[in-house]
Parts: C-alpha cells; sequence; structure tokens
C-alpha cells in the first residue's frame, strides 16, 4: 500500500477545542461530517481552501494543521 504524503492533526485539535466534533467542525467550514471523518483518518485530502478553512476554524497556521512528507524523505 501506498504511503500516506499528507497527515493532519485535526483530532488533536478537536479535542483542545473543548472536544469539538466532526459534525460541528463540518459546519464550520461547510463540509459534511463524512468529508471531515475521511480528511481526520488521511483518506482524503482536502482542497486547498478547505484546508485554509480548518485551521482559519483552530486559528492555527495550515502547518500547525497539516504536514507533506515528500518522497524520498526520511520518516
Amino acid at each position: 500500500m501506498a504511503k500516506r504524503r499528507i497527515s493532519n492533526n485535526i483530532r488533536r485539535l478537536r479535542f483542545d477545542h473543548d472536544e469539538m466534533t466532526q459534525k460541528q467542525l463540518g459546519e464550520k467550514v461547510g463540509v459534511t461530517r463524512q468529508t471531515i471523518v475521511a480528511i481526520e483518518k488521511a483518506h482524503y485530502s482536502p482542497s486547498l481552501e478547505v484546508a485554509f478553512q480548518i485551521a482559519h476554524v483552530f486559528g492555527a497556521p495550515l502547518e500547525d494543521v497539516f504536514s507533506f512528507q515528500p518522497d524520498g524523505a526520511p520518516d
């Protein structure tokens, strides 16, 4: 199976923000709860717009929410 190149800290950030639910985050961002689930599990990479909106909800820089691992980079 291919290694996931984009990871995220959404679950931790939700917990740190009064245990925000996936549904609440989805409503704030304008996507479904299922979309948040897929992004959080790294089964789906969000558009740049959605990624920035998620970061904005948490008041965090994009790099604190999402991480990118280029091909060939050490783990």
